[in-house]
This record gives structure tokens, sequence and C-alpha cells, in this order.
């Protein structure tokens, strides 16, 4: 089976709006409680990304606040983003399979293989 296709960071987000569409905030907070602190900036450009790669569609909701009008960015995932979250799940899925079956093959506490 092939490398994934998407970074840990780009599967996270894919992960977090699998059930439903969200704003970019919600998602900015998710991460955050995932230890993954973004600047606006930088968060946008990596929504950016994964819009342009097809993974996800985003679009702008505008609502009313005292009297003004706050435009939110939303993200949904596409179906070639749930294929690629499936595939990705599938590729650690059968890693990890592998590494059960394989004795040989230790990882430690932090990830490390040997």
């Amino acid at each position: 089976m092939a490398l994934p296709q998407i970074t840990h960071l780009q599967f996270l987000i894919l992960d977090l709006i699998r059930m439903d569409d969200h704003s970019g905030r919600y998602i900015r907070e998710r991460l955050r409680e995932e230890g993954e602190k973004k600047s606006a900036p930088s968060f946008y450009q990596l929504m950016a990304r994964l819009q342009d790669g097809g993974y996800v569609t985003g679009w702008y909701e505008a609502f009313n606040i005292d009297g003004q009008t706050i435009k939110e960015r939303r993200y949904q995932l596409t179906p070639k983003g749930r294929r690629v979250l499936r595939e990705v799940r599938k590729f650690y899925a059968e890693r990890g399979a592998e590494s059960e079956r394989n004795p040989h093959v230790a990882v430690d506490p932090e990830g490390t293989i040997s």
C-alpha cells in the first residue's frame, strides 16, 4: 500500500470534520486541544491547501450579532476527503497489524521503532 497522501495534521482536520461541517474557529479550537497551535494566517493557509487539493470545501456564512454582520468561514469534507481519510486509516491499521505479527519490530512508548 502506498504512503498516505496527507500529513498527520491534515488527517486530524479531516477527521474533525468527517461528520459535519464546522467553522474555522471550531477547527482551530479542537486543534489547540490536541496541542496544535496555529496562528490564524497559518491555519487558513493550511485549510486553503486542503481545499485546493479537493479534500474540503469552504464557504462564508454570514450572521448578525448586535446589529453587526459577521462572516465566518465554514468547511465540509468532500467525497475525495472521505476517500483519503479511509485510505489513511486503512494504511495505519495494516501497518499496526503488521507490527503485531512481526515480533522483531518493537515500538517504545515514544513511538520509536527498533
